[in-house]
């Protein structure tokens, strides 16, 4: 099949494009001709929390990508959709994560499709987005009427969507692994690299610092006193998109200052591996989740992990097998690592990781966007 996808991709940074240009990888592997269309502009500057959009980073191999859409441009949206509408690819592929996107990518799918050959699929990362805006509901509405299917990796997002829209074909398929950061380094070595001590364990934190992930609930988990004194770490490793102020206060009220490390910056794709294979356990203490990336790099890094029972995080991480899943609070998150290292858990997780990772392929993703698009076509736009 011909397909044009539309989303994050290189040179921009982050999960979204990491995750696109593996998903465009894996269509040309299987004989596809696919071609991406990222962003000329992405976010207006004042929208964009962190300190740059762009990797410094290589294009990945094999991908044609093109800096095209401007998503605050009318005018842009217009003629790009022409573009798309006059090449007529079989399907139109739409990453959807954020409500201020509406208006762009549902120009564009409406102009794209009234060929009535394009069909328009969405995979969604979310429906309602965490941090909610006035006006969230209209953008998504005008989006989700746009498109003839879409994909999901939750049940939480896949019940998001019926809110907006029952009438197109859905699949649910969900995350697949991060398997492009490399293979595992030597915990030795990764240490060596990283500058820390063998003689500790370690906790990891890992990804873009928001309120909705719940490092405070996680800081003040830490601070359980029935942790101290164990040659145990937590290791706080990514961009702060907010205030780092209010957590590092935390860590000085309950004098943490020397139990908890801090790398504070984008983490670049090669240097993901050194803080997966340094970790004991990888801790995602969310407040609101749909599906988490985190999750996908920890299966593939075979990490057990200790996450909250927020959003579809249980559907990905079954509690007791490849780690824990606990209410949003601290006593809770404290609870599971006490257990975790008291009980020693380490090597029965690991081996239930090894093995709920299988359902986690890139072939499984490709496959449920062809099957919507077969839908779409028996069902007839």
């Amino acid at each position: 099949m011909k397909i044009i996808s539309i989303g994050p991709a290189y040179p921009y940074r982050g999960g979204l494009a990491s995750f696109n240009d593996r998903l465009a990888q894996q269509f040309s592997a299987e004989g596809h001709n696919i071609e991406i269309l990222t962003f000329r502009v992405q976010y207006p500057g004042f929208l964009f929390p962190g300190k740059t959009q762009y990797t410094d980073g290589p294009p990945p191999d094999n991908i044609k990508i093109t800096r095209k859409i401007n998503s605050i441009n009318p005018i842009n949206w217009i003629t790009t959709g022409l573009k798309i509408k006059k090449e007529k690819p079989d399907i139109l592929l739409i990453r959807f994560w954020l409500p201020f996107m509406g208006p762009c990518f549902g120009t564009i799918a409406r102009i794209a499709k009234s060929n009535m050959h394009t069909s328009v699929i969405c995979i969604f990362d979310n429906v309602i987005p965490h941090e909610k805006r006035t006006g969230d509901k209209a953008l998504t509405r005008y989006f989700t009427k746009s498109i003839d299917g879409a994909i999901v990796m939750s049940q939480t997002v896949l019940n998001e969507l019926n809110a907006f829209n029952k009438k197109i074909p859905v699949k649910l398929s969900p995350h697949p692994l991060f398997d492009n950061y490399g293979l595992p380094v030597g915990r030795k070595e990764a240490l060596a690299e990283l500058k820390l001590d063998e003689e500790n364990s370690y906790l990891l934190f890992f990804g873009f610092i928001r309120a909705y992930k719940g490092l405070d609930l996680l800081i003040e988990a830490f601070s359980d006193k029935r942790l101290r004194n164990r040659k145990l770490k937590l290791i706080i490793s990514g961009e702060f998109y907010e205030d780092k102020t209010p957590y590092e206060d935390l860590i000085k009220r309950y004098n943490l200052e020397g139990e908890i490390i801090f790398f504070d910056h984008f983490i670049k794709d090669n240097e993901v591996p050194l803080f997966f294979s340094i970790a004991d356990i990888v801790v995602q203490p969310y407040k609101s989740a749909t599906q988490s990336g985190v999750t996908q790099i920890a299966f593939y890094f075979e990490k057990p992990m200790l996450v909250t029972d927020v959003g579809g995080l249980r559907e990905i991480v079954p509690d007791g097998k490849c780690g824990y899943v606990v209410k949003p609070e601290p006593e809770f998150i404290a609870e599971a690592i006490i257990d975790f290292f008291d009980n020693d858990r380490k090597e029965k997780f690991t081996e239930g990781v090894k093995r709920e990772k299988e359902k986690f392929s890139w072939e499984k993703m490709t496959q449920a966007i062809v099957e919507v698009n077969k839908s779409i076509n028996r069902k007839g736009r």
